[in-house]
C-alpha cells in the first residue's frame, strides 16, 4: 500500500536548509523606465542585453500560464529540459544512496544525468510492444528509489503509453514520476499537466524545441506542484534562461494559431510518410507513431544508414538500443524533404 506523499520525505537533507542565491533582480522586481539601476554591477550603456534577464521569466510563464491553463507557481523554466531534468536531480537525489528507475529504449540523457549526479539507474526494459513493465518496474522500488521517468511519447519508439498503465505507476510508486512530453504535440493523448492538482508526485516536462521549433534557444518547461517548484527554484542558477532566449520565447508562443497549423502539417507528413515506409522493400516494421518522427525495422540498419549518408541524408540508427535491433528512426522533415528520403530509400 503507497503511503501518503510528502516532499519533504523525498528532498535531500542539505536541499532543505539550503538559504538560496538571491540575485539583485530577486531583490528589487518593479523595473520601470525612470529608475536608476546601480546595483547589479551591469555596463550602464544600453544594446538591448546590458541587463541581466528576468530570474524568474514571468512574461512566458504568464503566456504559458494562459495557453496551458496552469497557475504560474507550478511552472518552472530551464535552459534546456536537459537543465530542468538535472535540477530534479539535484534536488532530490542523494548521491551514491538513491536510485532511480528509466525504461530503455528511451531518452539517454536520464542515464547520463544519473552517472553524473552519481544516482543508479535501474534499467526495466520496456516490453515488446513498448509498454511499460508495471509489476517489475513496481517490484523493483524502494525506499532509496526517488525517480521514476516516463517518455511518453516516448523516444525512441515514438508511441505513448497507455495512460491506465502511467496512473497506475504514478498512485503506486512512492517517489516523484516523471513524465516527459516533449512530443505531446503530436500525440492523440491529452498532456498529464491538466491532472497535476491529483497527483502531488507528478512532474511534467515539455519543451520549446519540438512542437514550437525553437531548438535553438534551448527552453524547457516544468509543470508540478507549487512544492516541487518552490524547490528546484531554491537551486536552480539566478538567471538560467538569458533574455533573447526569453524574448523569442514569447514571440512563438504569441502565434499559436501558426504553430497549431505547423504541427497539423507535420502530422499530415508523418502519415504520409508512414505508408511510404510501408512500399519501401526492405522495410519489415513501421511502428505507429505519436511523434514527430518514426522508428522503422529494415534489413540491415548499419548498411541502410551508410546508404542514406551517400545519398545526403542523415537519420538515426537506433540499431544498438535495446528492442530496436535494425531500426531507424526519421524525424518527419518538410514535404520536400521527406519526397527526397522516399525517393532515396526506394532508389537502394
Amino acid at each position: 500500500m503507497k503511503t501518503k506523499f510528502n516532499i519533504n520525505n523525498l528532498i535531500r537533507e542539505n536541499i532543505k536548509t539550503l538559504k538560496p542565491y538571491s540575485s539583485a533582480r530577486d531583490e528589487y522586481k518593479e523595473v520601470t523606465d525612470d529608475m536608476v539601476f546601480l546595483d547589479a554591477n551591469e555596463n550602464p550603456f544600453q544594446n538591448g542585453v546590458n541587463r541581466y534577464p528576468d530570474p524568474q521569466q514571468n512574461k512566458v510563464k504568464s503566456q504559458l500560464s494562459k495557453l496551458k491553463g496552469i497557475p504560474t507557481e507550478n511552472i518552472l523554466l530551464g535552459n534546456g529540459s536537459d537543465e530542468v531534468l538535472d535540477l530534479i536531480f539535484r534536488a532530490f537525489c542523494e548521491p551514491n544512496q538513491d536510485k532511480i528507475i528509466t525504461l530503455p529504449p528511451t531518452y539517454g540523457m536520464y542515464g547520463v544525468l544519473a552517472n553524473i549526479n552519481a544516482v543508479e539507474n535501474i534499467e526495466i526494459e520496456l516490453k515488446y510492444d513498448f509498454q511499460p513493465n508495471i509489476d517489475e518496474i513496481l517490484r523493483v522500488a524502494h525506499t532509496h528509489t526517488k525517480l521514476l521517468f516516463l517518455c511518453s511519447p516516448n523516444n525512441p519508439t515514438a508511441n505513448s503509453f497507455e495512460a491506465y498503465n502511467i496512473e497506475k505507476l504514478i498512485k503506486n510508486f512512492n517517489g516523484l514520476v516523471i513524465i516527459d512530453e516533449a512530443y505531446i504535440d503530436f500525440s492523440k493523448e491529452d498532456s498529464w499537466i491538466t491532472r497535476l492538482e491529483e497527483f502531488p508526485n507528478l512532474i511534467v516536462i515539455q519543451t520549446l524545441s519540438k512542437a514550437y521549433g525553437m531548438a535553438g534557444i534551448r527552453l524547457g518547461v516544468c509543470y508540478a506542484s507549487a512544492e516541487i517548484i518552490s524547490v528546484l527554484n531554491r537551486i536552480k542558477p539566478p538567471y538560467n534562461v538569458n533574455e533573447l532566449t526569453q524574448l523569442k520565447a514569447l514571440e512563438r508562443l504569441f502565434k499559436s494559431k501558426e504553430v497549431s497549423e505547423e504541427i497539423q502539417k507535420i502530422i499530415e507528413q508523418r502519415d504520409w510518410l508512414i505508408s511510404e515506409l510501408k512500399n519501401i522493400e526492405f522495410v519489415t516494421i513501421v511502428h505507429p507513431s505519436d511523434a514527430n518522427f518514426i522508428l522503422a525495422e529494415v534489413d540491415d540498419a548499419n548498411k541502410r544508414y551508410s546508404e542514406l549518408i551517400d545519398k545526403g541524408i542523415v537519420v538515426r540508427n537506433r540499431t544498438n538500443q535495446p528492442l530496436c535491433k535494425n531500426c531507424l528512426r526519421f524525424t518527419v522533415g518538410s514535404q520536400i524533404e521527406n519526397i527526397k528520403l522516399v525517393t532515396a530509400l526506394k532508389a537502394l
